[in-house]
């Protein structure tokens, strides 16, 4: 696959970004594809490897190794090197419903198990794929047409993130009448609220929400399955019911001052951001909810570097990041083997832009807020920091980060954002469907399949195993799919 000995005939080049000072002035997208020809010669360094990790997909030391969704990643980069993009787009639909997502918001698995990054660089796969894809958009290749028979069987998919998308095209293409209900007020659930504007054009979610009505999935927003919508009534009016709602109950930090004004979660600020700039069209950017302010972000993860880059765009006066872990290494460690997830130190996005503004990585490391302190009238004035230490609890054996005596500091924050994670689950919707969970409050199915605890009730998704990546979203969807068509058909053939 691609040319013989292109990984030893070309560098890894990837497309360019537009600099630090130039992208915090605004949400637009700052990363660039190549030219087609430079792209070329990049898919050209896919190096028939023979045993090709990159779309293996499976789970190594509790870590994804190499794509869930199974893309066939050699054929595709094959493709691309040799020009013929239409009939990549047409492997890569195979086994892919939204290539324009994960080629810009996916870490790329498929490339920490590539091959040839065991000892030079990764093959761009990542960058090839939103070729292929925007390439197929401009020619008019992308379409979600209506199936010419219909079954006239009925599924109702709550939640329209990317695992609810997935599940959604599938069985329409299947020929099932599907409907998706969405409780915010716009379709995409996290690709639309809880991924920032400049991580993710949330008119690429249209442009493919646009194609999924025309080829006759129906979208209902404001719909609260559990509130302002009976789950009974969607059983009762459905032949299956697909739960998709993520799992977004989150990690709080419970410390005393939490009441203070001036602290929230991060997706709900994320959220805010976002809503605010697609209700005003992008012509009012909401500073006030930063302007200024020294914010604390309690979290080392995606969510808590898309964070840090928001906040530098709002105008924060400054910006830090808390991890209760000790810093990464730089490179792998010898429990930490190809094609394991690499467990190293890298700088996103967000951590650039604050070291450009602020002279400083943001992230302090083996930190955590002991206390928050309120002024007179109730708002957020100071956090109280405090260090953590590794330390083995002797019964089980677990290494737990612990508190250091005397390490206590203070300093200024008038905004905390909580990036720590979600819990699972929420309440109310499990409840409203009597659907099993598990000790985490994930949906309960037995392993591998996606059925729940009460008939024709079906998840997938987050709300299924846990708070985890978009591309594992999608390979989930299009899981649940099969299954929901194998019972209401007999056979599935998705």
């Amino acid at each position: 696959m691609g040319k013989t000995t292109g990984f030893l005939e070309y560098e890894r080049v990837e497309g360019k970004v537009r600099s630090e000072e130039e992208r915090v002035k605004d949400f637009k997208e700052f990363h660039a594809s190549l030219p087609l020809a430079e792209q070329q010669k990049q898919a050209a360094r896919c190096m028939d490897c023979g045993i090709p990790f990159c779309q293996a997909g499976v789970m190594i030391s509790n870590m994804m190794s190499g794509c869930p969704l199974h893309n066939l990643v050699p054929e595709v980069n094959d493709l691309v090197y040799r020009g013929r993009l239409a009939e990549a787009y047409r492997r890569l639909s195979v086994t892919h419903s939204f290539p324009e997502f994960t080629s810009r918001v996916c870490p790329a698995l498929c490339e920490a198990a590539c091959t040839c990054g065991l000892h030079d660089k990764a093959v761009c796969t990542k960058e090839n794929e939103r070729t292929v894809i925007e390439y197929a958009y401009e020619h008019g290749l992308v379409k979600e047409e209506a199936p010419a028979v219909r079954t006239g069987k009925k599924v109702a998919v709550i939640g329209s993130g990317p695992s609810g998308l997935a599940a959604a095209q599938l069985l329409n293409s299947r020929g099932h009448e599907v409907t998706v209900y969405e409780r915010r007020d716009r379709i995409g659930g996290l690709l639309r609220y809880g991924i920032p504007n400049m991580k993710l054009d949330k008119s690429l979610i249209d442009r493919r929400i646009k194609l999924m009505e025309e080829g006759g999935i129906k979208f209902v927003t404001n719909a609260d399955v559990g509130k302002n919508i009976k789950a009974a009534d969607l059983m009762k009016e459905n032949d299956a019911v697909i739960l998709t709602c993520g799992a977004s109950n989150p990690r709080d930090i419970n410390a005393p001052g939490r009441d203070a004004k001036g602290i929230r979660f991060a997706v709900d600020f994320l959220s805010e951001v976002t809503k605010r700039l697609l209700d005003s069209d992008f012509k009012k950017v909401p500073t006030d909810l930063a302007k200024d302010k020294d914010v604390i972000v309690i979290g080392g993860g995606d969510t808590g570097n898309d964070c840090v880059g928001s906040c530098i765009r709002l105008g924060a006066k400054s910006v830090t990041q808390l991890e209760m872990m000790p810093e990464p290494c730089a490179n792998r460690r010898d429990n930490n083997p190809w094609p394991e997830w690499p467990r190293i130190l890298k700088v996103d996005y967000g951590q650039e832009e604050a070291i450009w503004k602020f002279g400083h990585d943001p992230r302090v490391y083996q930190t955590t807020v002991k206390e928050f302190i309120k002024d007179k009238t109730g708002d957020l004035k100071e956090v109280v920091l405090v260090s953590l230490k590794p330390q083995k609890d002797e019964k089980t054996g677990r290494v737990n980060m612990v508190p250091v005596e005397g390490s206590e500091k203070k300093v200024p924050a008038q905004l905390v954002l909580i990036a720590a994670g979600f819990l699972g689950s929420e309440k109310y919707v499990t409840e409203a469907f009597g659907v099993e969970v598990d000790g985490r409050t994930n949906v309960k199915t037995d392993a591998g399949d996606y059925r729940t605890s009460i008939k024709k009730v079906y998840a997938a998704g987050d709300v299924h195993i846990g708070q985890s990546l978009v591309v594992r979203a999608i390979s989930e969807g299009r899981k649940v799919a099969a299954a929901v068509d194998e019972d209401l058909m007999g056979y599935t053939n998705l």
